[in-house]
């Protein structure tokens, strides 16, 4: 499963979860790829919106665990891993 596919499904989970607004989602998509297009570090919606105060930590949490990604797998040096980190 490539990562792409999955930040889809984070971002379209947190929707249908009540978490954040389609157009919250649109709005991190746009960053992401702005963001890409300048060459920057690649940053998972998840972080983007954690960032932007869309989700918190908690709620960034529970969509990963409904999609079954280990937080393991998240680097730490990322703000999403960083805030895994804090909620265990």
């Amino acid at each position: 499963m490539s990562l792409q596919y999955l930040e889809r499904r984070f971002g379209i989970t947190a929707v249908k979860k009540g978490f954040i607004t389609a157009d919250q989602l649109i709005e991190a998509l746009s960053v992401q790829i702005m963001e890409e297009l300048e060459e920057s570090e690649h940053r998972l919606i998840g972080e983007i919106l954690f960032d932007k105060q869309y989700l918190t930590a908690a709620q960034v949490k529970e969509v990963l665990r409904f999609l079954g990604i280990s937080e393991k797998l998240i680097p730490r040096q990322s703000s999403v891993g960083s805030i895994c980190q804090k909620c265990n």
